[in-house]
């Protein structure tokens, strides 16, 4: 990854219109924030247990239509003791109707990343937005043979008999989820590195961390050196956990536990004030969470050009 050719923020590529990657370094970690693009998800999904007209007041307030909303999706690229891991891999392109995401294979290549370039592959969880990039027709022949695609070996294990019983998902997407997550699993096998740790390092300074709630398996990722930290914290944290950590995402599937996970992480965040990145916050995703008494803040970064 030559960050010279691929970092430089507002500078798309001659494809693109729109700004979709945005590079940071953590210590002598280069880290490249990719945008796969926008999902269409019906608003109720967002706070499945809160009250509809303290989630409808909670949209206005933050400018967001009442109905549909376009949630966004980024991945994540580090390099570090020459490997070069592709965190998450974004929705691919077998989903019709969500024709303004699926775009992080294009998106490293306008980037200058070559897919065989690629060492390693970290999976927060096995939801097909996480991993459809990698099923997208010809990728595969394109990747190392000897890529390694770590993932918890507990998130393996549930995807063979999900239940999705605590879960408030809209038809058909667990049974999309379901058949994407197997689809994976055979086409992958040979690479798949499934980890028992709670915490597993898979280059120099980057760790995934088990956390469990939104899947059994779902990680967060730690990247740090030379003293400096981030957090990329997958489906862990939405942009509505700011204000309301409590309230249940419809993909969760411990929705308890999830807030459980949400409100730890942000207050250990808010604590150490390192950058937080995430899959569906705006993006670029690079921020800080404040703590003002009680009550989490979100604090984007300003643009680093």
């Amino acid at each position: 990854m030559s960050l010279g050719k691929s970092s430089s923020p507002g500078r798309p590529g001659l494809d693109e219109l729109v700004p979709s990657r945005y590079a940071l370094k953590v210590g002598e970690i280069d880290v490249l924030v990719v945008s796969d693009g926008v999902l269409p998800i019906p608003a109720p999904v967002l706070a499945t247990n809160a009250d509809p007209a303290v989630r409808a007041a909670w949209l206005d307030d933050m400018f967001l239509p009442p109905d549909v909303l376009d949630w966004p999706l980024n991945v994540v690229v580090a390099r570090s003791g020459g490997q070069t891991i592709l965190i998450d891999a974004g929705l691919g392109a077998e989903f019709p109707d969500f024709p303004r995401a699926g775009h992080t294979v294009s998106r490293l290549e306008a980037a200058g990343i070559d897919l065989g370039s690629v060492t390693d592959v970290v999976l927060t969880h096995m939801h097909m937005d996480h991993i459809g990039g990698l099923l997208i027709d010809g990728v595969k022949e394109r990747l190392r043979p000897d890529l390694r695609i770590h993932v918890a070996a507990a998130e393996v294990e549930f995807w063979k008999a999900p239940d999705f019983s605590h879960a408030a998902m809209p038809e058909p997407v667990p049974d999309v989820l379901q058949r994407t997550a197997r689809r994976f699993v055979q086409e992958y096998q040979s690479r798949l590195r499934p980890f028992e740790e709670e915490e597993f390092e898979v280059a120099p300074g980057v760790v995934a961390c088990r956390t469990g709630g939104h899947t059994p398996g779902h990680c967060v990722v730690r990247i740090a050196s030379g003293g400096d930290r981030l957090t990329f914290a997958g489906d862990a944290v939405f942009q509505v956990a700011f204000d309301h950590p409590e309230w249940h995402n419809g993909f969760e599937h411990d929705p308890e536990e999830a807030a459980r996970v949400r409100v730890r992480l942000l207050q250990e965040l808010a604590a150490t004030r390192e950058p937080l990145l995430a899959t569906h916050l705006p993006f670029p995703c690079v921020g800080h969470v404040a703590l003002d008494g009680e009550v989490f803040r979100w604090v984007p970064v300003v643009w680093d050009y």
